[in-house]
């Protein structure tokens, strides 16, 4: 049973429920009830339902009447558009980090978020490296000073990555992911604005190459290098 704390329990619910989209436990195109969540993470109805309107009003679930909430399966199109938004928005965003003294300062707590990364993939932990790859993208966006815009992102972010991460871990390509990762930040620190530019083109790629949803995955699947 999970023992949340009393001020943050929509809050903790909701990375609960983040945690179960990322990992596969929720399914695209399945209906799921609030109280029979709440009943399983062992708190009460209310912060669980809270927190799936929450996940409603992000995209990543749908109400469904009388029933309860189901999981929104995002369709190859939904997947481009998303890419391309987050292309036009996230790189020349990223680009103007390059070189700035903002990272450079954080140089050391930077490497450490990198480091988790192959700590994940190397344990296999889905949800370590969704958590790494939201502090890291997230983190580095919050020194532009622009809320807005890194709410934005975050949110284009979660709804993909329910597909993103776990097919990669299925491709064995996390530690791949983990290099990109260390890369982009290494261009960051060296100031080079073209190789950020194109570590961050390749690294939103994922988004377009995805092919499955969770039930037919292992079909869609291809080996690497075809």
């Amino acid at each position: 049973m999970l023992r949340f704390p009393p001020k943050t329990l929509r809050e903790q619910a909701l990375v609960e429920l983040r945690s179960l989209l990322v990992s596969g436990a929720l399914k695209p195109g399945e209906v799921y009830s609030a109280t029979a969540i709440a009943a399983e993470l062992g708190v009460s109805h209310g912060p669980v339902r809270e927190a799936m309107l929450s996940l409603v009003n992000d995209g990543m679930m749908e109400v469904v009447r009388n029933r309860g909430f189901r999981v929104v399966t995002i369709s190859r199109r939904d997947r481009e558009n998303i890419a391309e938004i987050r292309t036009l928005l996230e790189v020349p965003s990223m680009m103007k980090l390059a070189g700035s003294p903002r990272v450079s300062e954080r140089a050391e707590e930077f490497a450490a978020i990198v480091n988790k990364f192959f700590a994940a993939a190397k344990a296999e932990d889905i949800l370590a490296f969704f958590d790494a790859d939201r502090e890291f993208h997230l983190g580095l966006l919050a020194l532009l000073d622009n809320p807005r815009l890194t709410e934005y992102i975050g949110t284009l972010r979660d709804q993909t990555r329910q597909y993103g991460i776990y097919e990669l871990a299925v491709r064995g390509e996390l530690a791949a992911s983990a290099q990109d990762h260390r890369n982009i930040l290494d261009a960051l620190l060296a100031g080079d604005v073209d190789a950020v530019e194109r570590l961050m083109i390749g690294h939103l790629q994922y988004l377009r190459w995805s092919r499955w949803t969770f039930p037919d995955l292992e079909a869609a699947v291809e080996p690497r290098g075809e």
